[in-house]
């Protein structure tokens, strides 16, 4: 039966989620890929169980999450109940709905009809009784912004949910939400959206100013820029890399010989600083404070691991700043 670590609060660091009452570990697990009908159950739950040990609390899901949508939820499930069901009250675990999930004019978009019967199959699937965040995970313009607002305010009045967020919105759209859900006395406490150093979308939609000036946090997704931050392409791409193997949000295409020697010269950045390039994107994220958490993805829990070196990373001068700044320009 597993035990955790007795030790796994004393090196992670754990920050508020905007003015929320909320804590969430500076790193947290996403199970985007690697979760699904296609990979190997023992090795998700050693995923699950490795981030645990080292005191990351929060667990990130989509209903879509899969291959096959929904399958990541059902595995998650069952290593809630077989391992993690006795540190329940420990945990924060997220699901969104937004996207394609079922058949029919009712299986994606915003509608109250769409989500609220979305967080109850998640909930099924997961064998929770509650989410502690629950997502919008897309805009959608075909929808009043009351309808899905009042959706969210709904599965926090159920007990179905104890936050909302908001993923992939702008800063005009979040403001404007953000201010529905107020009238509805809902704690939105945080926003989902894709942050690295090469995509930095959420500092020219205005979203990551609009949140630090509403007290709302920010979880960054793609923190790694589905693995270009890293050493992995420098030399070519490995038989079992995400472009192999997956495709579907990383190809070959993109690995142009200019954009590796973007990675290189960051590379050469994060190895005078004595750390990883990963390390450093990792870091680069949370710089300022605005971010609250980036959520990590992971094939394996050797990963996991180097990943928690960002713990230990030192922070950025405005030279290195500036260095950085320089590479990657043209990349945003």
């Amino acid at each position: 039966m597993y035990q955790a670590n007795q030790t796994r609060y004393q090196t992670m660091s754990y920050h508020r989620c905007g003015t929320s009452g909320l804590k969430l570990p500076e790193i947290s697990l996403g199970l985007w890929h690697n979760f699904g009908d296609t990979a190997n159950y023992e090795n998700m739950r050693a995923m699950c169980l490795t981030a645990f040990d080292n005191g990351i609390t929060h667990f990130d899901l989509a209903n879509n999450y899969g291959p096959r949508p929904g399958s990541a939820e059902e595995n998650f499930g069952r290593i809630l109940r077989e391992d993690l069901k006795g540190y329940r009250d420990e945990l924060i675990i997220s699901t969104k709905a937004g996207y394609d999930m079922w058949e029919g004019p009712y299986g994606d978009g915003g509608s109250r009809k769409y989500l609220l019967a979305s967080l109850d199959q998640s909930l099924k699937r997961m064998g929770l009784e509650y989410v502690d965040i629950f997502y919008h995970h897309r805009m959608d313009p075909e929808t009043p912004l009351e309808e899905t607002m009042g959706a969210l305010s709904q599965a926090v009045r159920s007990g179905k949910a104890l936050y909302v967020g908001l993923s992939n919105y702008d800063g005009p759209t979040m403001e404007k939400a953000c201010k529905i859900l107020e009238e509805y006395q809902c704690p939105f406490i945080i926003n989902q959206n894709s942050y690295n150093i090469f995509n930095r979308t959420i500092e020219q939609n205005g979203l990551k100013e609009m949140a630090v000036k509403l007290g709302k946090g920010i979880i960054s997704f793609s923190p790694l820029a589905q693995g270009t931050l890293t050493d992995r392409y420098l030399k070519g791409i490995p038989e079992d890399s995400r472009v192999r193997t997956d495709g579907r949000f990383l190809k070959e295409g993109q690995l142009t010989p200019e954009k590796v020697a973007q990675i290189s010269a960051l590379q050469k950045i994060a190895s005078q600083r004595g750390e990883s390039l990963a390390a450093m994107a990792l870091k680069w994220v949370i710089r300022d404070g605005a971010v609250t958490s980036v959520l990590i993805g992971a094939s394996k829990p050797s990963q996991i691991v180097e990943n928690l070196k960002v713990l230990k990373s030192p922070g950025f001068s405005e030279e290195e700043l500036k260095k950085i700044d320089e590479v990657s320009v043209n990349a945003r």
